[in-house]
């Protein structure tokens, strides 16, 4: 019997072994998605809605979160019809309701590319894309005073024809009550006579700047387009205030990184772009100051090296904090990281101790751009590293 126990020791001190393997990989596996949250909703596509993509949050009155998002009924390309939808959370984003319309299509094609800001003032502002042609997109404001129940006739905020972008989550307001709204502009570029698709694909970056919150705007006295060849040009941008009051621009490119931009006076000039330590393929990145902070925040398709990335493409998805402006990013954080995942256009909001992002996260499967996915992270898991 003796001889037969110690016979089975090294098997058993085998066995042992594998099992506490088993159990630290499930223990990691386990830490590293409480570090880098949780997702609390998918929203899928439907035959019924082929495409559920990005949106923005906003706190109302009364504590509820509200998620505003593009809808797609007509079919899944961003020139599909679609409109702007709502839902909201009492519960600090853990569960959600079901959409109502905030928006219905008033484009020749349709609404999208939603941004929700609280304004000094107390008003509630929604911006979005009117989108009618690739001749004609341009962004649009309306404001609530009612907690987002009814909504003031639409404002136009660039009176130039042509193709504009603004993206989700992009218009902020400055400690000076300025608002600024960075702007891809995409001219028309007749290659073919016979095509109404005149567009093209290298993007020149504007801001637009308005100091009646809303009521009238007018172009920033710089612009800037690509200085070295790119089929991209500054596509996306998006702008933060910094806590010395400078703003930080950005905006995707094909060079392997986001390229940044400063201005000094509140938006009206702006420095010459350079490439910035957010390295990335061709997708948007997001920043936000972390409140009552100066460190900032960024979500983007972290291409650097320092985690797995499939070339070219929109994944891994990585949380980075920044505690010297923006130069340095060393804390971060995976939150996705499936080779064949799209994800993209973030929005950044924060609620007690946590943040929520609403993002797209699709796949092969599913389409790149047509789930829609919203993520609850702790903020004391984003700033260990």
């Amino acid at each position: 019997m003796e001889e037969t126990m110690n016979k089975s020791k090294p098997e058993f001190r085998r066995a042992f072994t594998a099992r506490l393997v088993i159990l630290a990989c499930a223990a990691a596996g386990l830490a590293s998605q409480l570090r880098g949250g949780v997702p609390v909703l998918d929203i899928n596509p439907s035959p019924e809605n082929p495409r559920n993509s990005e949106g923005a949050f906003a706190t109302l009155a009364d504590g509820r979160i509200w998620f505003c998002y593009t809808q797609f009924y007509g079919g899944a390309s961003d020139h599909h019809p679609a409109r702007i939808v709502g839902i909201e959370s009492g519960d600090e984003g853990r569960t959600w309701s079901k959409p109502r319309v905030v928006i219905d299509n008033e484009g020749g094609a349709n609404v999208m590319s939603v941004s929700l800001l609280r304004l000094a003032s107390g008003k509630l502002a929604l911006f979005y894309l009117r989108k009618n042609s690739w001749l004609d997109c341009r962004p649009w404001m309306r404001t609530s005073v009612d907690e987002g129940r009814t909504w003031s006739s639409p404002v136009l905020m660039v009176s130039a024809p042509g193709y504009f972008v603004l993206n989700n989550d992009r218009v902020v307001q400055l400690a000076s009550g300025r608002l600024v709204a960075p702007v891809g502009f995409h001219r028309a570029r007749q290659t073919d006579p016979s095509s109404s698709r005149s567009f093209d694909s290298r993007a020149i970056a504007l801001w637009y700047l308005s100091d009646d919150e809303g009521l009238s705007w007018r172009e920033a006295d710089t612009w800037w387009g690509m200085p070295v060849v790119s089929r991209s040009g500054f596509q996306e941008p998006g702008v933060v205030e910094l806590a010395d009051r400078t703003l930080l621009g950005w905006a995707r490119t094909d060079q392997g990184a986001q390229y940044g931009f400063a201005s000094r006076d509140a938006g009206k000039t702006w420095s010459a772009p350079v490439p910035t330590a957010v390295e990335s393929p061709l997708s948007p990145a997001s920043i936000k100051r972390l409140p009552g902070s100066a460190d900032l925040l960024v979500i983007y398709n972290d291409h650097s090296g320092r985690f797995p990335f499939p070339k070219g493409k929109r994944s891994p998805l990585v949380a980075a904090i920044s505690k010297d402006g923006g130069r340095t990013w060393p804390a971060r954080t995976r939150l996705e990281e499936d080779p064949d995942g799209w994800y993209c256009y973030t929005a950044i909001h924060f609620t007690g101790d946590a943040v929520l992002l609403g993002y797209c996260a699709g796949d092969s499967k599913v389409g790149g751009l047509n789930r829609l996915r919203i993520r609850r992270i702790e903020m004391s898991a984003l700033r260990a590293d």
